[in-house]
């Protein structure tokens, strides 16, 4: 009996030991995740708002398996660090925005050119599908988990600006290609951060802004400046990535679960502050009567002519630095083209 019994606790030890040799994925994958996402804009803003919104997807498609912590306000990682404190491990995940190092991402900067995008659907789609395709050399050294942009930027003033000539001479705040563009049109660039414009607008320093319309809201800009000009100037492109060792670490069907959320994110993300602008114009006229302007389609194609030397220059210098500068830019008008029609204003 004796001998039976031992035999007995015998064969359960090995089925339990098989068990663990076989299926070893089930252990692991199992295990809990925690990663650290690092962004820099305020909580409340558009950036931050699809992190959260990201977050809460990842943590229930994965049954709870990973947890993301969130920082948001530069709290962890100020702007311009977040993409080199992703490659060395600072932080697991980081959103940025390629224009606050120009020059360093070369592809990714087609879409932030004067292009005159009219929503976020349609540029983040196209920035997304542009990445996707060239795999570009600026990413090599993490894992691209979504992509997306602003609104188009457009112009918020003091002074109405129903015309490109109202604009001749006029102070704007503005940063990185927003400054060159304006100087095309005749304005007078101010470079600050956006921080400083409430402050420059009210001393006078400035008589605007160059933005997209979310900050009307957001930032309560509506209190004083009164008007506002559609004018679709550019957006600016954004880009979540993961630290590569991190992700080469994730079990195959975590990732798999990030990957099917790329895309998906980028569209959500477009649609979301597409709406928000909307809201926060909305917004503006209700409390502060804010009025709103379109410049007409003759002003918008000179908008494009003034603005092609722009575009020309950006060719030219990625194409001296070996990457195929007209077909990037022939791809980008082809996006552009699609986007534009699937997602019409």
């Amino acid at each position: 009996m004796k001998g039976k019994k031992s035999l007995f606790i015998l064969g359960l030890c090995v089925f339990i030991l098989g068990a663990f040799i076989v299926y070893p994925g089930n252990v692991h994958s199992q295990a809990k995740i925690t990663l650290t996402y690092a962004n820099f804009p305020p909580a409340t803003t558009f950036p931050c708002i699809q992190m959260e919104r990201w977050v809460k997807e990842i943590e229930k498609r994965t049954g709870g398996r990973v947890k993301i912590q969130t920082f948001p306000g530069g709290t962890l990682l100020p702007a311009k660090n977040i993409f080199d404190g992703v490659v060395t491990g600072t932080a697991d995940i980081g959103n940025f925005a390629m224009s606050y190092q120009p020059g360093r991402f070369p592809v990714s900067e087609a879409i932030d050119l004067p292009l005159g995008f009219t929503n976020a659907k349609a540029a983040s789609l196209a920035l997304f599908d542009l990445i996707m395709k060239y795999k570009p050399k600026e990413f090599e050294k993490v894992k691209v988990l979504t992509l997306f942009t602003c609104p188009p930027a457009d112009l918020m003033t003091k002074t109405p600006v129903k015309t490109l000539a109202d604009l001749k001479g006029m102070e704007l705040r503005a940063s990185g290609t927003g400054a060159a563009v304006l100087k095309r049109l005749g304005a007078t660039p101010v470079g600050m951060p956006q921080s400083e414009a409430p402050e420059a607008i009210q001393k006078g320093v400035v008589k605007g802004n160059v933005s997209s319309m979310e900050i009307l809201k957001d930032f309560n800009f509506a209190a004083y400046l009164p008007y506002a000009t559609e004018a679709n100037l550019f957006v600016v492109s954004f880009a979540v990535v993961m630290n590569q060792a991190k992700w080469d670490s994730l079990p195959a069907d975590i990732k798999k679960i990030f990957d099917e959320s790329s895309r998906e994110q980028a569209l959500w993300t477009g649609t979301y502050v597409d709406d928000h602008v909307k809201e926060s114009l909305k917004w503006s006229k209700e409390k502060y009567n804010h009025q709103l302007f379109s410049l007409s389609a003759k002003d918008q194609a000179e908008i494009q002519r003034l603005v092609k030397p722009i575009i020309d220059e950006y060719v030219k210098k990625i194409t001296a630095a070996g990457l195929p500068g007209d077909q990037i830019m022939k791809d980008v008008y082809q996006l552009k083209n699609k986007y534009e029609k699937e997602f019409k204003k």
